[in-house]
C-alpha cells in the first residue's frame, strides 16, 4: 500500500482529483456547478452515444438487408427478366432488319427479271474442308430448289446449287474448278469461260479464259452471263477484270477477274428456281 502512495500513477491521480475539486468550488461559488457537471457529463457520454448509434446503424442496416432479402433476389429476378426481354428483342430486331434489307434487294432484282422465280435463303454452314467455299442454305426441295439452280445475290452470280435435301441444300461457288460459266466482257462483247483454281481461290478471284490475243478487254471491264447453255440466266454480273494475262501456250489471253461480292462470307443468297430458256435448256 505504502508503495502505491508513493509511485506516480498516484500522483497523477490526486493532481487529478485536486483540479476537480477546485473547478467544483469554483462552479459552486459562481452557481454554475449544475451546468458544469451537465458539460462534463456530455464530455464523457457523447463520444460513447456517437459510437453506440454507429453501431446501432450498422446493425439496424444488416438485420434490415436479411429482412429484405426475398423483396432484394425477387427484384434481381425481374431485372434478370427484363435484360433477357431486351436481348430477345435486340437479336429479333436485327434479324428483321436484314430480313427487310434483304427483300428490298431481291425485290429490285424482281423488278429488273420478273420472268425469275426465286427463293430467298440464308447461309447456314459452311464447308471447311472445301478449298473453293462450297456453303449450306437453309432452302430444299419443300422450298422448290433443285439441282443445278443457280444461286447470286444482290451483287451478282454466286455459285450453283449442287445437292439438295428436304430443308437444306450445298452450293458451290463459281471460285469452284468443276464450275464453268459461259461468259462475255459487256463492254467488248467478247465471250469466253470462267472456271476457278486452287491459287486464284485463295484470293477470292477467278479465271476468265479463252480471249483472243488481239482483245480489247481492259481492266475495270464488267464480265457477264451469256445464258448459254441454260444454266445461268443472261447478264448477271460475274465480275470485274482486274488484269490480262497470256495463257502458256501462247494462243490466247485470260483475265483474272473479281467477283462483285466476296464470295468466301456470303451470308445472303437468292436461288433462281425458274427462269425464261432454263426449263428447255435442261431437257435431255
Amino acid at each position: 500500500m505504502e508503495e502505491f502512495f508513493n509511485s506516480f500513477k498516484f500522483r497523477i491521480l490526486a493532481g487529478l482529483f485536486v483540479l476537480i475539486f477546485f473547478f467544483m468550488l469554483h462552479a459552486a461559488r459562481d452557481g454554475t456547478a449544475v451546468p458544469f457537471l451537465s458539460k462534463a457529463v456530455g464530455w464523457v457520454l457523447t463520444p460513447a452515444q456517437g459510437l453506440t448509434a454507429r453501431l446501432a446503424g450498422d446493425a439496424g442496416g444488416v438485420i434490415g438487408d436479411y429482412l429484405n432479402a426475398p423483396e432484394i433476389a425477387r427484384e434481381n429476378d425481374e431485372l434478370r427478366a427484363k435484360i433477357d426481354e431486351l436481348n430477345r428483342r435486340m437479336v429479333e430486331y436485327e434479324r428483321f432488319r436484314a430480313e427487310n434489307e434483304q427483300l428490298r434487294e431481291f425485290l429490285e432484282i424482281k423488278e429488273k427479271n420478273p420472268d425469275f422465280d426465286f427463293e430467298p435463303a440464308m447461309v447456314v454452314g459452311r464447308d471447311s474442308a472445301s478449298r473453293f467455299y462450297s456453303f449450306t442454305i437453309d432452302k430444299g426441295s419443300t422450298d422448290g430448289v433443285s439441282a443445278m439452280d443457280p444461286v447470286i445475290n444482290a451483287s451478282g452470280l454466286v455459285g450453283l446449287v449442287s445437292e439438295v435435301g428436304l430443308t437444306h441444300s450445298k452450293v458451290v461457288t463459281i471460285l469452284d474448278a468443276t464450275v464453268e460459266v459461259a461468259v462475255m466482257d459487256a463492254a467488248t462483247r467478247e465471250i469466253g469461260a470462267t472456271a476457278g483454281t486452287v491459287a486464284l481461290a485463295e484470293e477470292g478471284k477467278l479465271k476468265f479464259s479463252y480471249l483472243p490475243r488481239d482483245s480489247g478487254a481492259s481492266p475495270g471491264d464488267i464480265v457477264v452471263t451469256t445464258g448459254v447453255g441454260g444454266i445461268f440466266p443472261r447478264e448477271i454480273v460475274v465480275g470485274t477484270i482486274e488484269q490480262l494475262l497470256p495463257e502458256s501456250h501462247g494462243l490466247s489471253l485470260y483475265a483474272v477477274i473479281a467477283p462483285p461480292s466476296d464470295l468466301r462470307n456470303v451470308r445472303d443468297v437468292i436461288v433462281i428456281k425458274s427462269f425464261v430458256g432454263k426449263a428447255d435448256a435442261l431437257e435431255p
